[in-house]
């Protein structure tokens, strides 16, 4: 749902941005690698200190690069299955940084052994539910299930929530810092459901799908 309406809003609103960077010879390719760089700086110079509010103002400000290094490429016609993998694989990346940020400052001062626990199987569970979908499409199927949170609800949820929990730390603001762990919870259980929704989606449509080549199979000895 993120995706559908929040992409479209942010593609139209960065396509001059995307065009000023085309016209300065900024490649696509380089925005992605310097978007990463910068949310992996946020979330892995920031997060593990306590900085939430300013290592979320950093990432949020990175992040939109996912949404720029696409638009250059179709601006400029020069939309690539390398363009597509590198952004994908730095996606992951950077999700990676973010959620092994968290997990650093529960495992080091924030001494919490159970949320680290958390963030530790949100930052696991991102990646397999992404590699559920790509393993499922990789073998013919449509993997044709979004699931209940995927990496856009991933992304606003815990980074709303740690910029709010920052904003405590940073300004003395009370009664918001519970909102980061309460936020990392949801990532973990909803992201538990998708994944066991693209798992169940998968069975199904490869069950699907081994039933037609069987009669096809079957249609195709009759007739011989």
């Amino acid at each position: 749902m993120l995706n559908k309406y929040a992409r479209a809003f942010f593609t139209r609103v960065l396509t001059p941005f995307a065009a000023f960077l085309l016209r300065r010879g900024v490649t696509p390719d380089a925005v992605t690698l310097i978007g990463t760089a910068g949310v992996m700086a946020g979330a892995l110079v920031f997060f593990p200190r306590g900085e939430f509010f300013w290592g979320t103002i950093v990432i949020t400000v990175f992040v939109f690069s996912d949404l720029v290094d696409g638009n250059m490429a179709r601006q400029a016609g020069i939309s690539s299955r390398w363009g597509a993998f590198l952004d994908s694989t730095l996606d992951r990346v950077a999700d990676g940084a973010i959620f092994g940020g968290f997990a650093l400052w529960y495992a080091g001062s924030g001494d919490n052994d159970m949320l680290c626990a958390v963030s530790i199987f949100c930052l696991a569970s991102g990646q397999v539910v992404s590699y559920t979908k790509a393993r499922g499409e990789s073998i013919g199927l449509p993997v044709a299930v979004n699931g209940l949170v995927e990496r856009a609800e991933r992304l606003v949820i815990s980074l709303v929530a740690a910029g709010l929990a920052g904003f405590h730390r940073t300004f003395g603001v009370p009664g918001i810092e519970i909102l980061l762990p309460i936020a990392l919870w949801i990532v973990a259980v909803g992201s538990a459901v998708t994944l066991g929704q693209r798992v169940v989606t998968v069975r199904r449509e490869s069950a699907e799908a081994d039933a037609a080549a069987e009669a096809q199979a079957g249609s195709g000895g009759a007739t011989s």
